[in-house]
C-alpha cells in the first residue's frame, strides 16, 4: 500500500527536491476535475489501526546494538582472557592467496560470533583460544562450491588480529555507557529509555504511514473515474521521471538499475504502473479540496514557499523556484492539507 502513497507525492516531491525546470502547464486548480472523477467515501473513513508499542525483544535488541557498538578496548571491552566458543569477537583480517590480498578478503573491526559458522571451516575455530591483542595466521581452504571460481578450492592465509571480546547484555554497566561520551545517555537507565524512544518513535512513523495509506486506498477504491485526459498524466509521468533521475544520480546509477532494485522494473514499466494512477490520485485530492475549501490561498502559498526557501538556505523564494513554477508547489502543499483533513475525520480504532 506504501507504493500508492508514493505515487501520489512522488511527482509533486519532485519540484520539492530538484527544481528543475520544465513549466508543467495542467494546473489542477484551474481545471474542472468533477468532470472526470465522483467521490465516494473520504470522511469519516472507519479504520482499525494497531497502537504503537515496543517490545520487550525489541528493546533488548536496540539497546544490545547500541551499547556493543559504542564500545572500544579501552572502555567497555574484555581483553583480559581467551576468546570461547560463543563468544562475540572484534577482529581485524587480511586474507591472502599464493601471497597477495585477494578482493573481499580483508576487514576492520568486525564483529564475528564464534561457532556461527558465519565463515569458512576453520575460520572460527582457529580464534578460540585467541587473547584479545594476539595475531594468528589461519592456513584454511575454500570449499570446492564456493561462489567465487577463483577462490573455490583454493589454499589461502588468513591473519587476524582478535582486537577484543564483545560483553554480553549482563556486562553492561553504568561506568562504561559514561565513558561512550553520548550526550543522550550516561547510564544504562538513560540509554533504556532512549532506546525506547528511538523505537516508539519509530513506530508511530509507520503506524501513521499504515493510516495514510489505508485512507488513500479506501478513497480511491471508492471514486468512479471518467477518462483522465492525456495532459495530466504526461504531468505526472514528467515530474516522476525528473524525481527518479534525481536520487539514482545520487546513487551513481541510471534510473532503470535503480527502479529495479527497488522495484523490479524499468523505467517505462514503473512509469506505465504508476503515472497514470498518480495522476488520478491527483485529481481526486483536487476534488476533495475543493469539496471541503482545502485550497491554498496565494498568502498562504508565499509563506509556506518563504519558510521553505530559508529552510534551504536561499535568500530569497524567487532563487529557490528557479525555474519552476510556483503552481506546481500550490499542488504539493495543497496534497499535505488534504492528506491531513483525511486523518483528522477518520474514525481509527486501536
Amino acid at each position: 500500500m506504501r507504493k500508492r502513497l508514493v505515487a501520489l507525492l512522488a511527482g509533486a516531491m519532485a519540484l520539492m527536491l530538484v527544481g528543475c525546470g520544465g513549466g508543467d502547464t495542467t494546473v489542477l486548480k484551474d481545471m474542472k476535475v468533477e468532470k472526470y472523477v465522483t467521490l465516494g467515501e473520504y470522511k469519516g473513513v472507519e479504520l482499525n489501526v494497531a497502537a504503537a508499542t515496543v517490545s520487550e525483544a525489541e528493546l533488548s535488541q536496540m539497546v544490545e546494538y547500541i551499547y556493543t557498538s559504542s564500545v572500544t578496548a579501552e572502555n567497555g571491552a574484555i581483553t583480559n582472557r581467551a576468546a570461547q566458543d560463543g563468544d562475540t569477537v572484534n577482529i581485524d583480517y587480511v586474507g591472502k592467496l599464493d601471497g597477495v590480498a585477494f578482493d573481499g578478503g580483508t576487514a576492520s573491526g568486525q564483529n564475528l560470533t564464534l561457532g556461527s559458522d558465519s565463515y569458512i571451516d576453520g575460520f572460527e575455530d582457529g580464534l578460540v583460544g585467541v587473547t584479545p591483542g594476539e595475531t594468528v595466521d589461519l592456513n584454511l581452504t575454500f570449499p570446492e562450491n564456493y561462489g567465487s571460481t577463483d577462490l573455490a578450492g583454493k589454499a589461502v592465509v588468513f591473519t587476524v588480529t582478535v582486537n577484543y571480546i564483545v560483553p554480553t547484555s549482563a556486562e553492561f554497566t553504568d561506568e562504561v555507557v559514561a565513558g561512550f561520551g553520548i550526550s543522550e545517555f550516561t547510564n544504562m537507565a538513560e540509554l533504556n529509555q532512549y532506546a525506547n524512544d528511538y523505537l516508539l518513535e519509530n513506530a508511530n512513523y509507520n503506524r501513521d504511514m499504515e493510516i495514510e495509506s489505508t485512507l488513500l486506498d479506501t478513497v480511491m477504491n471508492s471514486a468512479t473515474f471518467n477518462e483522465i485526459p492525456e495532459t495530466v498524466v504526461q504531468k505526472y509521468s514528467d515530474q516522476m521521471t525528473r524525481s527518479i533521475e534525481s536520487v539514482a544520480a545520487q546513487y551513481g546509477v541510471d534510473t532503470d538499475t535503480y527502479l529495479s532494485y527497488y522495484f523490479g522494473m524499468d523505467l517505462a514499466t514503473y512509469l506505465d504502473t504508476y503515472a497514470e494512477e498518480s495522476a488520478k490520485q491527483g485529481i481526486v485530492f483536487q476534488a476533495i479540496a475543493n469539496e471541503e475549501g482545502l485550497n491554498l490561498t496565494d498568502e498562504e502559498l508565499d509563506a509556506e514557499l518563504q519558510t521553505y526557501a530559508t529552510n534551504a538556505g536561499y535568500a530569497t523564494v524567487e532563487e529557490f523556484l528557479g525555474e519552476e513554477p510556483k503552481e506546481n508547489f500550490r499542488e504539493f502543499l495543497m496534497f499535505e492539507k488534504v492528506l491531513q483533513f483525511l486523518k483528522d475525520n477518520a474514525v481509527i480504532t486501536e
